[in-house]
């Protein structure tokens, strides 16, 4: 009960937020930052949890994206549909990736999730419907009320989007699924013998994280007015998920929400002040250090100095 009093919280004063006379770059910022905490958590329960290193956020974030557009282009949907339509895709495309590669294992399944990127990186390149490779320009409808701009309005659109994920990666990690992922990360083999349920529960994780993903790409052409597949498909949609879950640490469903809001925040403010190629650099490094000086991140961090401190 107290988290869902503290969701309640932390949505209305987001709303409150987003009606106040804050500068507009704020919500262009925060965008970025709420999508990098969703990207992150929807990774983590398949990647933290289980173990399952998977490059392809990509492909799952840009079906997401592509689903809407196509769907508002064709139907005019209103964007609660699209999210809802992207959610569904990338699940979908998470059960039939799921199912073709989890039977890899480690670097594997790694490189089979690279593939899927730029197997529908290609396809939409291919698609003229949905702009080919040149993109495709948005003429958006007007903004619904209470909201005066669209970073405002799509500022809390993403706010719920990165709740709802939030939500689920710790209703997963509590449950029978979540208890399964963890025993098929320490040891499969194992885990096997002791009848639990692998292959399934992977597609579950898959699934789910597909699904999260999907979702929190939907918003993003109305964010932008334009999609083209070089952007939408690019691998840095990978490392801000990758990244955050790394720092924050990928054993607790809050690990990511640190880590992303840390990594994301760093790389707005070096963007503004220094330059935006530095965002590289600043991630790779943070990256290095985490792996080698601390591999549980900034959760593993804490734990230890709680121990100490007793």
């Amino acid at each position: 009960m107290k988290y869902w009093i503290s969701v309640a919280v932390i949505l209305v004063l987001t709303l409150g937020v987003a009606l106040s006379p804050v500068n507009e770059y704020f919500f262009f910022a925060a965008y970025f930052v709420l999508t990098a905490i969703a990207l992150s958590t929807a990774w983590n329960i398949l990647g933290g949890y289980a173990g399952y290193v998977n490059f392809g956020t990509p492909a799952f974030f840009g079906v997401g994206a592509y689903t809407a557009v196509v769907l508002f282009k064709w139907l005019g949907a209103p964007l609660p549909v699209q999210i809802v339509a992207g959610a569904v895709m990338g699940g979908l495309l998470g059960f039939g990736v799921g199912l073709l590669t989890l039977r890899l294992r480690g670097i594997f399944f790694a490189i089979g999730t690279i593939a899927v990127i730029f197997i529908m990186e290609t396809l939409m390149i291919n698609w003229r419907y949905v702009g080919g490779a040149t993109g495709l320009q948005l003429v958006r409808p007007p903004v619904s009320v209470p909201f005066d701009t669209y970073a405002r309005m799509l500022f809390m659109v993403i706010a719920v989007v990165a709740v709802v994920a939030v939500s689920i990666a710790r209703y997963v990690q509590d449950s029978w699924i979540g208890r399964g992922l963890r025993a098929i990360r320490d040891s499969e083999e194992a885990a096997e013998c002791s009848g639990v349920p692998t292959l399934r529960l992977k597609l579950i994780a898959c699934v789910i994280s597909g699904g999260l993903m999907g979702a929190v790409g939907a918003p993003m052409p109305m964010y932008l007015s334009f999609i083209e597949p070089a952007s939408t498909f690019s691998l840095n949609y990978t490392i801000a998920a990758l990244g955050g879950s790394i720092i924050g640490g990928m054993s607790h469903w809050g690990g990511p929400i640190i880590g992303a809001l840390v990594l994301s925040t760093l790389q707005q403010i070096i963007t503004v002040t220094i330059s935006g190629e530095v965002n590289v650099l600043v991630v790779g490094v943070l990256l290095v250090l985490f792996v080698v000086l601390a591999p549980e991140g900034v959760l593993g961090l804490f734990k230890r100095w709680l121990r100490s401190s007793k």
